[in-house]
């Protein structure tokens, strides 16, 4: 679907231009790090509170907010609009959540921008959220069973009964996080999906530790220079209120001997990937502000960029890892273009391997034509374009919000290089891919 929609008016049709006004992310802390005390409600509301400060737009303008997250909170069900209200967005504005695992930020941005394209609405709030600090522990079955029929229990020995019952039952918690990432469709962890590609396309531990090496030196070289100063906020975190600005997960000191250390996490006799050259998990939160380009022309509103194109695919869960491969095929036939016309790609690095698979997958004249029906490959993306601040490996994966921040971050790189075209791109487990075109104020000139 193409960022541009005839909508009816009274004299003339015309098209909309879908526009990001600007943006705003938290830092990104490891679980149990330094938001450990902040819920996904107070991440979401500190972001929207502090893009509605940034932005000379009034919160009364905003017609809608649309928020992704996968650890949906049971304290908080329906989290958008939770999160809207208690940041003083009005109630007469809808707010709804959407879930597309990895993708659930990006698709909250797509979803805006479909409901702008339409003519559905002018303003709309979009973003991610994720705590996966606080993912729950789950009681097993029994337990929860046998819990349940206390209350029915009318009598001593009725009681007694279910009492014999709770104590019989497992009382160890499952990890729900554990759970979370892993298909039930195939009964594999996301990282036993990496190990597959690893196999697959004969990628080595040394490459996987290189390119998480690489991850690192890039990020915290771009905090270095105050790349991401205008990016993130300030968080004044409790129980002490200290100051947290920088990616917690970043290791500017990180060495491929530190990493030669780390054992492997998933296949523990014969693996290559391990916590070193996967993402981290993270906490944060990251907000944007979309409308059309009429709109923010009539208000003299700024235009960070543009979203020109979007797309969804679908693969085959047990590689999970190269649907970006299949949504960045679907997206550059949908817009008539090819990779040479993009000057800058964001990859989720979800692990090191998937990142180096999908570039084998994208030079690769086999796989083009066994699975994506072409003649000649799509052409891997050139190493200085790619991800040239950081990513995942450093400085975390939210799963709710990494869509939102590659949408972002690359919005903010279009602009200051004045690059043109870019494209934000993810792996999303159960065997999908998510890509978003996007297009800088000299991609339009």
């Amino acid at each position: 679907m193409v960022s541009t929609a005839v909508v009816k008016g009274s004299e003339k049709n015309h098209v909309r231009e879908i526009v990001v006004v600007g943006g705003v992310r938290t830092p990104m802390g490891k679980a149990g790090g330094a938001f450990e005390y902040l819920s996904a409600v107070d991440l979401g509301v500190l972001a929207v509170r502090e893009i509605l400060a940034r932005l000379p737009v009034s919160k009364d303008a905003v017609d809608a907010v649309i928020i992704g997250n996968v650890i949906q909170p049971a304290e908080a069900t329906n989290i958008a609009r939770v999160i809207a209200l208690m940041a003083g967005v009005s109630r007469a504005v809808p707010a709804h959540t959407v879930h597309r695992n990895c993708a659930s930020g990006m698709q909250a941005v797509t979803d805006a921008a479909e409901k702008i394209m339409v003519g559905r609405a002018e303003v709309v709030l979009a973003g991610g959220v994720e705590s996966m600090t606080h993912a729950p522990l789950l009681f097993h079955d029994e337990f929860r069973r046998a819990m349940s029929q206390l209350p029915r229990a009318r009598t001593v020995m009725k009681k007694l009964s279910v009492f014999v019952d709770i104590a019989k039952a497992p009382w160890k918690p499952r990890v729900s996080l554990i759970e979370g990432l892993t298909d039930p469709t195939i009964g594999m962890g996301m990282g036993d999906t990496a190990e597959n590609l690893a196999r697959d396309f004969s990628i080595t531990r040394k490459e996987q530790d290189a390119f998480a090496l690489s991850s690192h030196q890039r990020a915290a070289k771009a905090w270095e220079d105050g790349w991401y100063d205008a990016e993130v906020m300030h968080m004044f975190v409790p129980p002490h209120y200290a100051d947290v600005f920088v990616d917690e997960g970043i290791r500017a000191s990180q060495s491929m001997e530190a990493l030669a250390k780390l054992r492997p996490a998933f296949d523990r006799k014969l693996g290559t990937v391990t916590a070193g050259n996967s993402s981290q998990l993270t906490d944060g939160a990251c907000m944007l502000l979309l409308t059309h380009r009429e709109k923010a022309e009539a208000e003299g509103w700024p235009i960070l960029g543009y979203l020109h194109d979007w797309a969804y695919s679908g693969c085959d869960p047990s590689r999970m890892g190269l649907g970006p491969v299949f949504s960045m095929h679907k997206v550059m036939r949908q817009a008539g273009l090819n990779m040479a016309d993009v000057q800058r790609v964001e990859i989720n690095e979800a692990f090191a391997v998937q990142v180096l698979a999908c570039q084998k997958a994208l030079s690769s004249a086999s796989f083009a034509k066994k699975h994506l029906g072409l003649e000649q490959p799509l052409g891997a993306v050139a190493e200085e374009r790619l991800n040239v601040h950081g990513g995942a490996v450093a400085m975390g994966h939210p799963v709710g919000m990494s869509g939102t921040r590659l949408i972002y971050t690359l919005l903010r790189q279009l602009q200051h290089e004045q690059a043109g075209l870019g494209l934000a791109t993810l792996c999303i487990g159960g065997g999908q891919g998510g890509a978003v075109l996007l297009g800088s104020e000299s991609w339009k000139s």
